[in-house]
């Protein structure tokens, strides 16, 4: 497999957020071949509004925005869940990344999503929405590529993820499951 940069989202735009959290020890298990970089712009996207999305016009936080997921090869989503559903942020950056409409730099990325939640179930509920979304986007979503990790404020009260071994070992097993579709995508792109 040839290297892969992996764009990483965080739903939540906390600074001490235990997604972000879980996502930097994503960064630091990658396996060999997978350069992850967290992005830390879409908080700064406005709402999105078609009157804003007139190319020529649009707003820095936007092009920038835009450009990273163009320069992708996939994207990683890691988020809790807000009232059962997607982080109002990341459904913005969800919609922004699906424009302009059949051209955005989502269409055919690889999106694979994972999380952590306060409930039972791990943010599940979330993290099918975002898939659902970005799917309608026209990503190609990872829908076996999964890893939801339940309730995390009482697990993570007084451990950072990075120092949980039975959650490394989860994340470093996705993320070598993650690298192997990637692998695969390449290899049935050569072939077709």
């Amino acid at each position: 497999m040839t290297d892969k940069n992996v764009l990483v989202l965080v739903g939540s735009l906390r600074a001490a957020s235990i997604n972000r959290q879980l996502a930097e020890t994503a960064l630091a298990h990658a396996p060999e071949g997978l350069t992850l970089s967290l992005y830390e712009g879409h908080g700064a996207l406005p709402l999105y509004n078609e009157d804003l999305d007139v190319e020529g016009r649009l707003p820095a936080s936007v092009v920038e925005f835009r450009e990273a997921l163009g320069a992708a090869d996939a994207l990683l989503v890691v988020t809790p869940e807000h009232n059962g559903t997607v982080p109002a942020n990341l459904k913005n950056a969800i919609d922004w990344s699906s424009r302009p409409f059949g051209e955005a730099a989502i269409v055919a990325k690889p999106v694979a999503v994972i999380g952590t939640a306060f409930g039972q179930y791990g943010g599940i509920w979330a993290q099918d929405e975002t898939r659902k979304a970005f799917g309608i986007a026209g990503a190609n979503v990872l829908e076996q590529r999964t890893l939801s990790i339940p309730h995390s404020l009482v697990r993570f009260a007084e451990t950072h993820p990075n120092d949980d071994a039975e959650i490394v070992t989860q994340l470093t097993a996705f993320l070598d499951e993650f690298a192997a579709e990637l692998a695969k995508l390449d290899e049935d792109a050569a072939a077709a």
